[in-house]
């Protein structure tokens, strides 16, 4: 027999897995001696009370032992003589991508511009203690993608889109930590991501796939409306029936590529803001009742929107425990994000602050015609960028002079490793962006008491929300409506927005892909 049921713990209770057992066997009042096992199913902190507490769901076996599913990595077979298929990117969509091709049995091809996981570190380094940007390795470009070392946060909520569990499960087989299947808000961590996703390269070469770095996509080769292939470093032609773009939303150079090649494309939505940083104690004061944290409890986060006129503004990309890193693509651009490592041990809190951006909103850019997003949040990088010393220094306000309209006479202590600089963010951002946001913090601190204060800082700009471009596919093939064996594919395609939502978007495009190559018989 097996029971489920719900348990409230406090934080420390809940680190004791002999107090879960014994809390678990007195509620479902069965015989202690036929309990064989206590496994947890979800875990969740509920703050709303005067002291936080932890909501636990466990499943108690009674009479039988828990039997664990096999592992997904026992399914794979060796591709190497397989029907090949390219994916441009080694982020989440595009490695997640290259698993489910190999569990098809299908040999994935994987070309990305940027540098594996370990050599990217000396780039990160140079942006972040020299200001010195590559445009090919970065904090957006290279293996593993943006997410690899932004944060590691495995939360979504596209649980319509794809199998989230099985996401989880492959992470785990590669190295994450167990917890991220129960934790309601999962997270790696950028200390811990490298490894996994060096990993998963593993996984694919072992398996007979390929994975290529410094390989700069250049040309898709497209005839009579079917891709054959692609380019790489305009010199080698590399060809396949099947190629999945999974390049992430930063990569501008491959909207105007596919645009020069008469592949149509879709503007859409997008958002821009700011970071804003505060003491994460103050934030653990706000949510817990706790200025000083209890051991047992994790640096506490928050999730905040409002409407402003006719726009939405909201946080995104919640750091807690968190730091705050230069991540421009191309030198001459200042652009924020956040990230944490593991143990989300920072002295700070951060979150991207933004203020949706409609397609009305960009009638000063129409010249761009369907660029005019990617003009308008470049036109806002670079301004920034332009006013300070040519370094990756970030213009900065205190939270209450950003919203006075005045220059902080000093500035709070940061994360941000190039430093900050005080500015007049409310003069440097687009008008209709800093009116939105400083009427939004504003109502924030309404909801949530002592967010609107002088201790947080507003550091400009995070504008890399999602992409300005959407590359259209078919709902049911995942394919481009002109363009057959063409499959766009995670965020830079404007079909996600993070590592899992990626993830299974990677997941379904291979499936979609194998339908493609492979027809069922009718």
């Amino acid at each position: 027999m097996i029971k489920e049921l719900e348990l409230k713990l406090s934080p420390s209770e809940a680190q004791d897995e002999s107090i879960i057992r014994n809390r678990a066997i007195q509620k479902c009042r069965l015989p202690a001696d036929t309990v064989e096992e206590v496994r947890l199913l979800r875990r969740s902190i509920d703050a709303r009370g005067k002291q936080p507490a932890i909501r636990l769901r466990v499943a108690v076996y009674a009479g039988e032992h828990y039997q664990p599913e096999p592992a997904i990595l026992d399914r794979f077979r060796m591709v190497d003589e397989a029907p090949e298929v390219i994916i441009v990117g080694a982020g989440p969509a595009g490695y997640f991508a290259a698993l489910e091709l190999i569990e098809l049995g299908l040999k994935p091809i994987v070309f990305d511009r940027g540098k594996d996981v370990r050599a990217r570190r000396r780039d990160l380094r140079a942006i972040q203690q020299f200001g010195e940007v590559n445009p090919d390795s970065n904090y957006c470009f290279g293996e593993g993608g943006a997410g690899t070392y932004s944060d590691g946060k495995l939360y979504t909520r596209s649980h319509k889109r794809g199998n989230i569990e099985k996401a989880m499960r492959l992470l785990v087989e590669h190295g994450a930590k167990s917890d991220i299947l129960i934790d309601a808000h999962p997270h790696i961590g950028s200390n811990k991501l490298p490894k996994i996703v060096g990993n998963i390269r593993s996984t694919i070469e072992h398996y007979g796939g390929q994975v290529h770095f410094n390989s700069n996509v250049t040309d898709f080769l497209i005839e009579d409306g079917a891709i054959k292939g692609v380019t790489v470093n305009n010199d080698t032609k590399h060809t396949a029936a099947a190629v999945i773009l999974a390049t992430g939303h930063s990569a501008r150079d491959i909207y105007y590529l596919l645009h020069q090649k008469g592949v149509r494309l879709e503007a859409k939505p997008y958002a821009l803001g700011v970071r804003i940083e505060h003491p994460q104690p103050l934030i653990d004061q706000i949510q817990y009742n706790q200025r000083q944290r209890e051991a047992a409890l994790p640096a506490s986060s928050y999730r905040l929107a409002c409407q402003v006129g006719d726009r939405g503004v909201f946080s995104f990309c919640m750091c807690p425990g968190g730091l705050v890193v230069p991540a421009a693509t191309a030198p001459g651009e200042l652009v924020v994000n956040g990230m944490s490592m593991s143990k989300r041990d920072s002295p700070y809190a951060n979150s991207g602050t933004v203020v949706a951006v409609e397609l009305e909103d960009l009638v000063p850019f129409q010249q761009y015609g369907i660029f005019a997003g990617l003009a308008f949040q470049q036109s806002v990088e670079q301004a920034l960028f332009n006013h300070g010393d040519g370094s990756q220094q970030a213009p900065a306000q205190r939270l209450t002079d950003f919203v006075k309209g005045k220059v902080s006479a000093n500035l709070n202590g940061s994360s941000y490793i190039p430093g900050l600089y005080a500015a007049p963010l409310h003069e440097l951002l687009p008008a209709s962006i800093a009116d939105k946001l400083r009427q939004a913090v504003q109502v924030f601190g309404q909801k949530m008491k002592g967010y609107y204060s002088e201790e947080a800082n507003v550091i400009g700009t995070e504008s890399r929300t999602s992409s300005p471009i959407r590359i259209p596919r078919d709902r049911d093939t995942y394919m481009h409506n002109e363009v057959k064996g063409f499959f766009p594919a995670g965020e830079g395609a404007g079909y996600a927005g993070g590592i899992i939502s990626a993830a299974m978007d990677g997941q379904n495009v291979a499936r979609a892909v194998k339908k493609f190559l492979v027809p069922v018989p009718r």
